[in-house]
């Protein structure tokens, strides 16, 4: 055998003799304007990981910062090579900074957390032994929250519809603080303002997930980048997320479903209509309900169309393979 073939026969983890192995737990920290904090944060990650003897990297991803965050950053590399960071030219949203800093993260698992310091690193032990438990996404759930009673508020009703709606029964979708399996956070679509549903996404693709309790601290630095926007924005990704998790490869199903309750109850005042009208009833040019009636039915035709070329564009688009496989036994 050539040395090629027998170099392609190893296993990854020996094609390089020496080759230093990949860390046990990425830290993925999105950022915008944190600077204060940064340091400080750093040094809790590391002595947590340090503690739980975890081989960690922290991957740091700075959202378009303009107070020398980066900096910080960079610093803070010098200093320790376990530190990453990527810096984005302008403020991207949060979704790209996680989507960012998952494809650069190299760990079997991946943590994610703010960094403003309210989600507490002493957590990521008892993450890592809750998703050692067999689950894929372990999300925090803020029990007692140290935000003021306007974000609460809003928050726990934004939570209680999208558990209704996505039927996973979680109390804290939109916790910064959460572990995954790798092959989790590199395989969902996270991008707009889809991060606040990635425990639902996670559950339409066939992960397990649960949720833990977890230690949420008062902001100590700065002050929160999100204003009351964000919740009415939030309810329109639900609608987004749904539609893309469940109708992106079968739009007929929606679209047909509206479309046929539309054209059916058209056709049935229609049909009433002409019914009174052979029995000399009424006459149909003072009946308004005519108008009604034919809208319904067109409004109906044109959904099942929309539908129909729905279906058209899904399958010409559709990949070769539309799941995911958990397990693959023998080669």
């Amino acid at each position: 055998m050539s040395r090629s073939r027998q170099a392609l026969s190893r296993p990854r983890s020996e094609a390089r003799p020496g080759r230093v192995r990949p860390p046990d737990l990425s830290v993925v920290v999105p950022l915008r304007n944190e600077r204060p904090s940064l340091s400080e944060l750093y040094g809790q990650i590391r002595r947590a990981c340090e503690a739980a003897r975890l081989r960690f990297e922290a991957v740091f991803v700075d959202d378009g910062s303009t107070d020398g965050s980066f900096e910080v950053l960079e610093s803070l590399h010098r200093r320790d090579r376990r530190v990453r960071a990527i810096q984005f030219r302008k403020n991207a949203g949060k979704s790209e900074a996680l989507s960012a800093g998952f494809s650069a993260a190299s760990g079997r698992l991946i943590v994610t957390m703010d960094a403003d310091l309210q989600d507490d690193p002493a957590e990521i032990p008892a993450l890592v032994r809750r998703i050692d438990e067999g689950y894929d996404l372990v999300s925090g759930w803020k029990k007692e929250r140290r935000d003021p009673l306007s974000k609460r508020i809003p928050s726990r009703f934004f939570n209680g519809v999208t558990s209704l709606v996505s039927g996973l029964a979680i109390h804290d979708f939109n916790c910064g603080l959460k572990i995954y399996r790798s092959e989790v956070a590199k395989s969902l679509p996270i991008y707009g303002e889809l991060h606040r549903y990635i425990p639902a996404l996670a559950k339409w693709e066939g992960f397990r997930v649960d949720e833990l309790p977890v230690h949420h601290r008062p902001r100590k630095y700065g002050k929160s980048k999100y204003g009351p926007s964000r919740f009415l924005y939030g309810f329109l990704d639900l609608l987004t997320v749904m539609f893309l998790s469940r109708y992106t490869r079968r739009p007929l199903h929606l679209f047909g479903t509206a479309g046929l309750i539309a054209a059916v109850a058209g056709a049935g005042i229609l049909a009433y209509l002409v019914v009174l009208r052979i029995a000399k009833v009424s006459y149909l040019s003072n009946r308004p309900i005519l108008f009604f009636g034919v809208l319904l039915l067109l409004l109906g035709i044109q959904f099942v169309s929309i539908g129909l070329l729905g279906e058209m564009i899904a399958r010409a688009n559709a990949p070769n393979r539309s799941y995911a496989v958990r397990r693959v036994l023998g080669d």
